[in-house]
């Protein structure tokens, strides 16, 4: 079996899901998981497949006429890298302003620590007026002492740009 990971992105309509999913299952796929969301009119997301290795070359040439609908690119999944890295959730909330997810982002990179989730949005903030930021990652440590090291440069940041911040253990 092979595994593919398609990213999909189109204008938002009715039956985005159907389309890509019969293709899918014509060709003896299997959906496996994914994350897709509307966003402003603008629906994208990926999705990881497993196909017969011979339906492979297949599958993707049928998605091919979705183009207009959806736009989907097709790539093989990389095999995990061995290790011994653990999950870690990143949460995050403060006044909105440009260059939070630039500055969370730039610790993240100096720990060399890659981000497996991300979602934010923004919203009223109950009460005082403005905007809230708010901002849930899932990364990936690879030792405790780096992990410490990337909690006090989060807690550093956090009184720079006046966000509260927490980090938890997933796994």
């Amino acid at each position: 079996m092979a595994t593919l990971v398609l990213t999909v992105v189109g204008d938002d309509r009715v039956g985005l899901i159907k389309a890509l999913a019969d293709i899918v299952s014509a060709h003896g796929g299997n959906w496996e998981r994914s994350h897709l969301a509307e966003l402003d009119g603008t629906f994208a997301g990926v999705v990881v497949v497993t196909v017969p290795d011979q339906r492979t070359a297949a599958l993707q040439a049928a998605l091919a006429p979705l183009e207009g609908l959806l736009e989907v690119s097709v790539r093989p999944t990389a095999a995990p890298a061995p290790g011994t890295a653990r999950r870690v959730r990143l949460d995050l909330i403060g006044n909105d302003r440009p260059g939070i997810v630039a500055a969370v982002s730039d610790v993240l990179v100096r720990h060399r620590l890659s981000v497996a989730d991300l979602q934010t949005s923004t919203r009223e903030a109950p009460m005082a007026g403005g905007m809230l930021f708010e901002a849930t990652a899932v990364v990936t440590v690879t030792d405790e002492d780096s992990l410490d090291a990337v909690r006090a440069d989060l807690e550093v940041l956090a009184s720079e740009i006046l966000v509260d911040l927490s980090l938890t253990a997933v796994d």
